[in-house]
Formats: C-alpha cells, sequence, structure tokens
C-alpha cells in the first residue's frame, strides 16, 4: 500500500508537469492549427531562469520562490517574441512552413542555450524546503503535494479564464470562424499573442513543478518533456483544455506505475502503444471532437 500511494503521488506529480506543458500545445492548436514545437524549450528557458535567481534570492534575502515570477515574466516575454518574429511571418504561408519554422525555432533556442549557458547540466537550488509526511505507511515530500496543488490550480483557473472572461470567449471564437471574429471586433493578432503567453507562463510553472522534482536543468531537457507533452495533448484530444489535463496525468501515471511494477526501461514504450491504441479506437482523442472539414 505505501509504494502504491507513493508512485501515485509521484504519477499525479509528474501527469500535471505533462498536463501544464501540454496546455500550451494545445491552446496554440486550438487557435491557429499549428504545433508549435518550440513550447517545449520554453521550459527549458524557465529551468534556466530559475538556476540564475533562486540563489539571488536567497543571497537578498528573499523567498526563494519570488524567482518563479522572473521565469514567469521572461518566458512569457520569449514565447511572444517566437510567435511575432518567427510564426506570424508564416502564418499565411500553410501548415508545413509554419512546423518546418517550429522545428527550427525548437533547435534554435537549445543551441542559444547551449552557447549561453555550456552543455553541462546545471543543478538548481531549492525552491521549497519542506518535510516528509506519512500517509498510510507512505514516506512523501510536502513539496510534491505542493506541485500537485499548484497544477491543479493552474489549470482549474486557465478553464475558468476560457470559458468565463470576455478574452477567453475571444480565444474560443477565433478558431470556430476566424472571418466573423474579426467582423465583430476581435484583434485576431492580439487573441494570438496572448494565447502564446499563457501558454509560455504555463511553461515557466512547469519548470518550477520540474525544478522541484527533479533539482537540474539541462539544455535539451525541453525535446523530451516536449515529446511527451505533446503526447499527452493528442492522447486527450489537442485543442481541447480539459482533455490536456486528462492526457497529462494519463501519462505521468502510466509512466510511474510501468517504472515501478512492470520495468524500468518499458515506460515509453508502453506510453507511445498506449497512444495508438486511443487514436485507432478513438482518432480524436479522449475528450476530442470530431470535426468535419469543408474540401
Amino acid at each position: 500500500m505505501s509504494l502504491f500511494i507513493q508512485s501515485l503521488i509521484n504519477g499525479l506529480n509528474q501527469g500535471a508537469i505533462y498536463a501544464l506543458i501540454a496546455l500550451g500545445y494545445t491552446m496554440v492548436y486550438g487557435i491557429i492549427r499549428m504545433i508549435n514545437f518550440a513550447h517545449g524549450d520554453f521550459i527549458m528557458v524557465g529551468a534556466y531562469t530559475l538556476f540564475y535567481t533562486v540563489p539571488l534570492m536567497i543571497h537578498q534575502g528573499m523567498p526563494p520562490w519570488i524567482a518563479v515570477i522572473f521565469a514567469i515574466v521572461i518566458c512569457t516575454a520569449v514565447g511572444v517574441l517566437v510567435e511575432r518574429i518567427a510564426y506570424r511571418p508564416v502564418r499565411a504561408a500553410g501548415s508545413m512552413s509554419a512546423l518546418i519554422t517550429a522545428l527550427a525555432m525548437s533547435l534554435f533556442l537549445e543551441n542559444l542555450a547551449m552557447v549561453l549557458f555550456g552543455a553541462n547540466p546545471k543543478s538548481v537550488t531549492a525552491i521549497f524546503n519542506l518535510p516528509y509526511i506519512t500517509i498510510f505507511g507512505a514516506k512523501l515530500q510536502e513539496k510534491y503535494l505542493l506541485t500537485i496543488g499548484i497544477g491543479v490550480l493552474m489549470m482549474v483557473g486557465l478553464q475558468l479564464f476560457v470559458k468565463k472572461t470576455k478574452l477567453g470567449k475571444a480565444m474560443r471564437a477565433v478558431p470556430q470562424d476566424k472571418e466573423a471574429s474579426v467582423l465583430m471586433g476581435v484583434n485576431v493578432n492580439k487573441i494570438i499573442s496572448t494565447t502564446f503567453a499563457i501558454g509560455s507562463a504555463l511553461a515557466a510553472v512547469a519548470a518550477l513543478m520540474y525544478c522541484s522534482t527533479y533539482p537540474r536543468c539541462t539544455t535539451d531537457m525541453g525535446s523530451m518533456m516536449g515529446l511527451k507533452a505533446f503526447i499527452a495533448a493528442v492522447l486527450g484530444g489537442i485543442g481541447s483544455i480539459p482533455g490536456a489535463m486528462v492526457g497529462g496525468i494519463i501519462v505521468g501515471l502510466v509512466e510511474i506505475f510501468v517504472k515501478v511494477y512492470v520495468a524500468p526501461g518499458w515506460y515509453e514504450a508502453i506510453t507511445y502503444s498506449l497512444l495508438i491504441f486511443v487514436l485507432l479506437v478513438k482518432p480524436s482523442g479522449i475528450l476530442g471532437k470530431s470535426v468535419g472539414e469543408k474540401v
């Protein structure tokens, strides 16, 4: 029982990280039907920001968590700049051009980070120093419970924002009918930039959660994290915000439980097999909707 509870908490923590990253993928895809493969590298930007700012906050006698604000600001700025400089000029050139540009931006950010920070892994100073607690014989770190709570709060807050606010309604209107949205006074470029800003800010929070669990950062950390989050987004139904949440939790739980109860080297194969199975049974994903396309 103690091993099961420990694995469950670890899986939920990992799943919450994937879910936050997947939300960035699914929001951008929902607005402009584009897969932003550079999104995972925004987490790398957030992780390196934490690496440099957390010790600075401690040295100044300030709480380490304030560094998260700097990470959110920098990731948001990077996301908006990438959209404006790289993606906006090729938006009308077709999906293939946008896809190639996204892959190019991912490689550019990784190599730029390698030039600026070096190729060696960096150890991130602990942001939360919380004690252990015991639940049903399982010794759990309170920081895991805290990061899970942060992830759930961010996901619920985003869902309420999209459903209840005027800006959120505009974000839902643009992909349904861009021309009608423009006629109703919606600034499409502003909506797209806002979407990238929100997704990048969520990536910074995901970097906080990742560095709290695995206190290290590398220049290529965003590639694998982004791939797992992309799988989560497709599994849950890309374009669906609740689907991204569900997909992230499922991928995190499957990954941890396979490592613990099956074999550590099989978790990726089983995760990909699960994705293939779901897409064979329901191509639109678990919570995705099949949408007819005019030809």
